[in-house]
């Protein structure tokens, strides 16, 4: 997601209130108990665009001073914006930083002990082996992969290596999404029933870069390197730049939005992916040369796998053309609601006396309460400049770096929301339903497999 993105913004700002008051439980007084806690951790950022100048970055430099981090080199294979992020770090912190055109550049370099990764979506998994294989911890953005192959190779990776990954999910560093995943797993919130979610905005330029694609020239960048693996094609400044409106570098809806939301769903229940996606959805308004899909609904059914009678469906819907409706994330059990937006427990449509009556059965009606605590420290969250939700998860993963503990959005969690990326992307390009494979961790749809 870029920086500025309003909507997620707002959905999350009641949230963000004990951000404060959590995320700065560690001092320098513990720190200096941690062994290596003298030693400054030399940090490079890989990918320079705006969502590591809009959040990653502030919210490195919100944590830097403090647990002695520090920014060290740039790799971006576009020279602007290289130039650009040295530029952006010398006017927040002050310091220079070095440069390198590539990550084989990067890595050679003895003073980088871990990366920020914020390049194209299809890059993440496969810049997240290259960093832990050159032996760098690492922050990587969501989504974590859209092909079970890269997905497969980064778990690996990291847990052949040990190295301490976060992933780039914050709802699980802010502490009503905390609250509300304990309230649920006390069991107090009963069986969840149905949940709904939504990303809608009206935005025609959403993921469009217009001023900027006439800058890029293909000899002021490695095209070759940034494919990866992806199939060649010629030089193309839009799929580069505005890669999340095109297949394979993006999905678009399901990679940026849906990983967020899918994710809570996995940490609330425990359930590790769903047991089939359906979808459906178009480009309906915005026909801009895009391939990814303006509007979707898509239906993910949840619950064991080996009990079909038992569980819940997901219902995801987002649009381009249309902002009624905004974000939000409801889950209901038979006693209420909660919702995520309004960041509160209610008995909303929970079994009424009168209901319950009719079949001889007791009424359930949850409490109402808020899931926000200390809501008046919101306001020092957010005068930092760094986006509260973004810091929080920074700030744990930089305390991990320290302690080597697990931190909150482990590759265990992006795995998860990979698989339901992929079953996602398989069930609009099969128009099938998408099941996954247990044993071989595969996603099947419409008689093909998506390895």
């Amino acid at each position: 997601m870029e920086a500025g993105d309003t909507n997620r913004r707002n959905f999350l700002k009641a949230g963000s209130a004990a951000v404060a008051a959590s995320a700065f439980s560690w001092n320098a007084k513990s720190y200096a108990a941690i062994v290596g806690a003298n030693d400054r951790v030399g940090v490079a950022v890989v990918g320079c665009g705006d969502r590591m100048k809009g959040a990653l970055i502030p919210s490195f430099l919100r944590h830097a001073d403090e647990l002695n981090f520090e920014f060290v080199a740039i790799s971006d294979l576009w020279s602007r914006r290289r130039e650009e992020g040295v530029a952006y770090i010398q006017k927040l912190s002050g310091k220079t930083v070095e440069t390198a055109r590539n990550n084989d550049e990067l890595y050679a370099r003895k003073d980088v002990d871990a990366v920020l990764i914020a390049t194209a979506d299809f890059q993440h998994a496969l810049h997240g082996v290259e960093a832990v294989e050159a032996g760098r911890d690492a922050y990587v953005e969501k989504p974590t992969a859209h092909t079970m192959k890269d997905a497969r190779k980064f778990l690996a990776a990291v847990k052949k290596t040990g190295r301490i990954v976060q992933i780039g999910t914050q709802r699980r560093s802010t502490p009503s999404y905390q609250k509300a995943a304990e309230y649920i797993q006390s069991g107090q919130f009963g069986d969840i029933v149905m949940v709904e979610m939504t990303w809608n905005v009206n935005q025609p330029g959403r993921w469009r870069r217009p001023d900027v694609v006439p800058l890029l020239k293909e000899e002021d960048t490695d095209w070759k390197r940034y494919l990866l693996d992806r199939p060649y094609e010629p030089f193309n400044a839009r799929k580069y730049l505005e890669f999340r409106l095109f297949w394979p570098y993006s999905s678009g809806i399901p990679d940026q939005w849906l990983v967020h939301q899918i994710d809570t769903v996995h940490w609330f229940t425990g359930l590790p992916h769903p047991r089939s996606v359906v979808a459906n959805g178009g480009i309906y308004l915005w026909k801009d040369g895009r391939q990814n899909w303006d509007t979707m609904t898509a239906v993910f059914d949840y619950g064991p796998i080996d009990d079909p009678t038992k569980g819940f469906q997901v219902l995801y819907t987002s649009r381009f053309t249309n902002s009624a409706g905004g974000v939000k994330e409801l889950y209901y059990s038979n006693g209420g609601m909660i919702d995520m937006d309004k960041q509160t427990v209610t008995p909303t449509g929970g079994l009424t006396a009168h209901s319950a009556a009719e079949m001889g059965m007791q009424p359930n009606l949850l409490p109402s309460f808020s899931l926000v605590e200390h809501a008046e420290a919101a306001s020092t969250a957010a005068d930092t400049g760094a986006d509260p939700e973004t810091s929080a998860n920074m700030r744990n993963w930089m305390e991990c770096v320290r302690s080597r503990k697990t931190p909150n959005a482990p590759i265990e969690a992006g795995y998860s929301h990979s698989i339901a990326l992929c079953m996602n992307v398989a069930a609009i390009q099969s128009g099938e339903k998408a099941t996954f494979d247990e044993e071989t961790q595969q996603v099947l749809a419409g008689g093909k497999v998506y390895a």
